[in-house]
């Protein structure tokens, strides 16, 4: 089994690197901490509340905005070569980073390889820290890079890689979509069925609720589109805000998020939720009627929140 410590980073594409950068920093509130070429780098942790500092949690890079790549950092870091013959057995052919790429990502070393639906992910070790304090774009209330939405083109499968090929373990179930936890928080990541794979939404933890409504007016008063929020969910107990970022992506904000506990492993058992308006958003908040992804509905109806959760 592929032993995962947690989610380490995002990597992106876009066609417009200048107002990647001035969105990140100025409306998400992340901090530039390097400008390498055709590349961007940011960083979102705060020492106080992870006890380390990632060197960067999301990189924009000049290109496709369909390029993109997800890194996990492995619990040990003398399993690189093991995890890359057991990927190979399962049918999923690596690439070993060159020393360039190793640079780019800030790691030591890692294989790179895809899920079934075509996700890039990439395993990493001994990524590097930084030693200096995050110092944001704007004062948004960020903590941390928490958590990612990723397509799945068919859900049980998918599942089963991240549970029987890594130690990624089912929090809970909306519908089809599983949420999976790798360190305590209720999901680093969480599997959404669509038609084609990519990265479906980036999630930022803030403080608290006062952050998450501060943000809710200062996007709104910037033209920043909501997609849904403010809000609660049910199954994290996180309340969020989900609006849109550049070249079409998804961020979120939440604070209050779950935690499953070492102590709780052998008794936590997963829920099943339908996918329905109150299992997304206790409060009932819905998706923007004007974000034309999602098809007019009932309100009581949850299907165009596919595009957005969790």
């Amino acid at each position: 089994m592929i032993n995962l410590h947690d989610i380490r980073y995002v990597r992106v594409g876009t066609p417009d690197l200048d107002s990647a950068i001035r969105f990140t920093t100025d409306i998400i509130g992340l901090q530039l901490v390097a400008r390498e070429g055709k590349a961007a780098y940011f960083r979102s942790d705060q020492v106080a509340v992870r006890g380390d500092t990632r060197d960067h949690t999301l990189v924009y890079f000049q290109g496709d905005p369909a390029d993109q790549a997800i890194g996990f950092d492995l619990h040990n870091p003398d399993d690189l070569d093991a995890v890359g013959a057991e990927l190979e057995r399962t049918g999923h052919p690596v690439h070993f980073g060159t020393r360039a790429e190793c640079e780019q990502r800030r790691v030591k070393a890692f294989i790179a390889s895809h899920d079934p639906s075509g996700n890039c992910i990439e395993f990493v070790i001994k990524p590097y820290h930084s030693g200096t304090r995050f110092f944001p774009g704007r004062d948004a209330g960020v903590t941390h890079f928490s958590h990612i939405g990723l397509n799945t083109t068919d859900a049980p499968r998918d599942e089963k890689f991240w549970t029987r090929l890594c130690n990624a373990r089912v929090s809970d179930w909306i519908g089809d979509a599983a949420l999976l936890r790798i360190a305590t928080a209720h999901h680093s990541l969480a599997l959404f069925p669509a038609s084609r794979p990519g990265i479906q939404h980036i999630n930022h933890q803030v403080e608290d609720i006062d952050d998450v409504m501060k943000s809710w007016y200062f996007l709104k008063e910037k033209g920043v589109k909501i997609l849904l929020g403010p809000g609660r969910h049910p199954l994290s107990t996180a309340v969020m805000l989900y609006f849109r970022g550049p070249d079409g992506m998804t961020y979120e904000y939440s604070c209050g998020v779950k935690h499953i506990m070492p102590e709780e492993e052998a008794t936590y058992r997963p829920r099943q939720f339908p996918f329905e308006r109150y299992a997304v958003c206790m409060w009932g908040s819905t998706p923007d009627p004007d974000v034309s992804a999602f098809p007019q509905t009932e309100a009581t109806t949850i299907t165009p929140l596919r595009a957005v959760i969790y």
